[in-house]
């Protein structure tokens, strides 16, 4: 059996078809060597047997009869039978039977076969063929070798508007404009000549009959050979993307005003960079009129009208359209112009130029003849949050197209970013000042001395941002002589940033005041980070600028004693850590996501920091600056805090002189700790059996180590405290009990257990036996609470060294 030709030629022509005639009696007495090919029976084998006998098999009978009776009715019949192969295999093929008679002989019948599968393959490729010249949607041109075109299909017609035959013989490029034409034929000919074919090629054209109108064609071209390898022509596939193009355009427009319009908080700029945008990519001449309060700053009004000041203009030529409009000053707008009528009702115009269509000065000339050429006039509103500040005007003189509705929506579009620009920049000052105030309120004003580390404060806000961001630090004391350093960054500016960072440091000075290990104190910040946004976008407060989107955070909790630090981060950069000996590196943390964002858990890192040793906490404002690559930043940061020695102010400040430019980009916070460790002496720790003789142990050793220390007098209120604590550990916990004394600015009583069951202040009956221990205890110290560790809580007090009694 023959494998299918890839050539897809008819398989019914002469060199193809198998052959076969019979008599009226359906006896085989001819019989071809390309049927012989494909059933494998020699001539001999076939010719004088019946077909049914020898190429019909058993099964196949009856479909055979069939055939043979429509054959009859008709002369002729054209279907697909399954024949018998001399190795017994049946083999599918397309037959085509016709009668016919000589001169006075019986009718015979020529029967022509080919394999089912290529007679298939043969009219699938027919009607592809046929497809692409009646049906296909991408137009099909034909050349020939002298370059005339030979066919086109349909899809030509539609483009140029002429019937398919009008193209016969005419030279390539016969229907468009010379320039074009030239063109046309040097790309056919050189596909012709090397035998390159020519993929998506992108084509400007413009045809004779329409002249004014540009269009664009991707083209694609092929050489066609015969099977000797004679050319016979070149095939074009030509798709019109005149409107694919047009968009591309206007968002590639969109795209670069996005870059260049409102690169500065100045609304004079604000307007120039505008019609500079427009012109040339969407119209010939642009001008940007705005009303007198705006060029002020002043606050505006939904009925506010008046004059205008022309703040920008652009062309392609020297002139202008229009009047004489002095740049910079403050004319009135005759009431029949496109422009007042833009700007009373908020609406844009498109509308083909008249001579009246112009700016004039009221009480002057009325109209002004247009300049040479303009045909089409767009004049867009400039609104900005619902405030027509001004309008753009937009002509076209050289290019000959007219505006389209299309052009209009961009130049809405356009007009709209620009108009927010110009907004911005006239509420800058105010917001700025406002926003100002607001921070320097939130942000803590100077950090009391603590006993666990020195504390350097730098805080830079942004040069020329618009609004103020959300970066805050805090050092914050924390119970048992531990502090709590942090460093936060809001996302966004201005006062919502502001406001947003204070309630953010409010949190987490509550949350701290809970004893919270550091990646819990994230989680709950987390949590209140998304109901501040649910809060907003229920109360329908979320323009963009404004909304709390989320918030970056690094909290560290350092204890003197045992000089271990804690530290978790929410999507912060990594604080960096100096050894005593110089040695500065970033701390390796789990990143965890930003504050809002949700998902992956936060997770803590405890190291251990000798004494002297730096931990410098910041915002990205430090190595995040336009001009500077992180990595490189972090380098110049670890390198100026190589000398833990130095004042902590100096090192400080080294740190913003390389890096911090004199006009940072983004605010920037800083926080630089020395870490310091509680003398041994100043530490006492006792661990108590579980037993009703704990309670008076913890009173003598309290006694004994207060008058070591020379506290004395507070050995009564101490004794009480310890034992009372002691007591509730033996009552309601389990494990043993650990008691530590810590003295430093004030005395620290501490009573550890294994326990997670919180104890609660409350008002005993005069009934009851119990319940009165802890509000004793309460009313002895002047702070008391409780933190959780994961092996268990520890309840503490706070009394000052002077004494409460003395």
């Amino acid at each position: 059996m023959t494998e299918f030709s890839e050539s897809h030629d008819d398989p019914f022509a002469l060199h193809l078809v198998a052959l076969a005639v019979l008599d009226d009696q359906g006896v085989v007495v001819g019989w071809n060597r390309r049927a012989q090919e494909l059933l494998g029976f020699s001539d001999t084998a076939v010719i004088g047997h019946r077909a049914f006998e020898v190429l019909v098999g058993p099964g196949e009978l009856p479909a055979a009869r069939e055939a043979a009776a429509k054959c009859r009715r008709a002369d002729g019949w054209f279907g697909v039978l399954k024949v018998r192969h001399h190795d017994g295999q049946l083999v599918e093929m397309g037959l085509r039977a016709h009668a016919f008679s000589g001169d006075g002989q019986a009718r015979q019948w020529l029967l022509a076969g080919a394999l089912a599968a290529d007679v298939l393959e043969w009219q699938r490729d027919r009607a592809v063929l046929d497809g692409l010249y009646r049906q296909c949607p991408i137009g099909l041109i034909v050349h020939g070798p002298d370059l005339r075109l030979l066919r086109v299909n349909r899809a030509i017609e539609r483009f140029t508007g002429v019937p398919a035959a009008g193209f016969a013989g005419l030279p390539t490029g016969q229907m468009l404009i010379p320039d074009d034409a030239r063109k046309s034929v040097d790309r056919v000919r050189q596909v012709m000549e090397t035998g390159r074919p020519l993929v998506y090629s992108e084509q400007f054209v413009r045809l004779e009959q329409d002249p004014g109108r540009e269009r664009v064609a991707l083209v694609s071209s092929f050489r066609m050979e015969d099977s000797a390898g004679r050319i016979l022509g070149v095939a074009e596939m030509i798709e019109d993307i005149t409107e694919r193009h047009r968009a591309q355009l206007r968002l590639a427009l969109l795209d670069q005003a996005g870059t260049r319009i409102g690169t500065t908080l100045d609304v004079a700029e604000t307007a120039r960079e505008l019609a500079e945008v427009m012109v040339p990519h969407l119209a010939d001449h642009a001008s940007v009129d705005l009303l007198q309060p705006v060029t002020r700053g002043e606050e505006l009004t939904p009925a506010l009208a008046g004059p205008v000041v022309r703040l920008g203009a652009s062309s392609v030529g020297a002139q202008q359209p229009g009047p004489p409009h002095p740049h910079g000053e403050a004319v009135e707008l005759a009431p029949d112009t496109p422009q007042a009528r833009c700007l009373a009702a908020g609406r844009p115009v498109l509308e083909p130029v008249l001579a009246s269509d112009w700016l004039s000065t009221e009480g002057h000339q009325g109209a002004h003849a247009p300049y040479p050429g303009v045909h089409s006039l767009i004049v867009a509103p400039l609104v900005a949050r619902g405030m027509v500040l001004g309008v753009m005007s937009l002509w076209r003189s050289r290019r000959p197209d007219p505006f389209e509705a299309d052009d209009l929506t961009l130049a809405q579009e356009l007009a709209s970013r620009a108009a927010v620009a110009i907004d911005n920049a006239r509420r800058f000052t105010q917001q700025q000042q406002t926003a100002f105030t607001l921070q320097s309120s939130l942000l803590p004003r100077a950090v009391p001395d603590q006993p666990a580390v020195e504390v350097a404060l730098r805080y830079l806000p942004a040069s020329g941002a618009p609004g103020l961001g959300g970066d805050w630090f805090d050092v914050i004391p924390l119970s048992g002589a531990r502090v709590a350093l942090v460093v936060g960054d809001v996302v966004g500016r201005g006062i919502h940033a502001a406001a947003t960072m204070g309630r953010l440091r409010t949190a987490v000075h509550t949350l701290a005041s809970l004893d919270l290990e550091p990646d819990e104190v994230l989680s709950r910040l987390d949590d209140m980070v998304n109901l501040l946004a649910a809060e907003q976008e229920g109360a329908g407060e979320r323009p963009v600028g404004e909304q709390v989107v989320g918030a970056t955070c690094l909290y560290a909790v350092y204890d003197p004693v045992s000089q271990r630090c804690s530290v978790a981060r929410a999507g912060h950069l990594p604080p960096v850590v100096t050894t005593p000996d110089g040695h500065a590196a970033p701390l390796e943390l789990p990143a965890g996501p930003p504050l809002g964002l949700g998902g992956l858990p936060f997770e803590a890192r405890e190291i251990e920091l000798a004494e002297g040793s730096l931990l410098c906490l910041y915002t990205n404002g430090v190595i995040g600056e336009r001009h500077i690559d992180a990595d490189a930043g972090l380098t110049k940061l670890c390198a100026a805090l190589t000398r833990p020695a130095d004042a902590l102010e100096r090192t400080s400040q080294a740190v913003v002189d390389s890096l911090v430019s004199s006009r940072p980009s983004d605010d920037v916070a800083l926080l630089i700790a020395r870490t310091r460790m509680l003398p041994p002496d100043d530490v006492a720790s006792w661990q108590l059996p579980l037993e009703p003789a704990s309670a008076a142990r913890a009173r003598a050793f309290t006694s004994a180590k207060l008058t070591e220390w020379g506290l004395e007098h507070l050995a009564f209120t101490t004794e009480l405290i310890a034992s009372e604590l002691v007591t509730n550990v033996y009552r309601y916990a389990s494990g043993p009990a650990t008691l530590r004394l810590i003295r430093e600015r004030t005395l620290v009583c501490e009573v550890s257990d294994t326990s997670h069951t919180s104890p609660h202040l409350r008002r005993a009956r005069t009934t009851d036996e119990g319940g009165r221990g802890l509000f004793l205890v309460a009313q002895m110290a002047e702070r008391w609470g409780t933190r959780y560790t994961r092996e268990g809580k520890t309840v503490w007090t706070e009394q000052p060294l002077s004494g409460m009694f003395t």
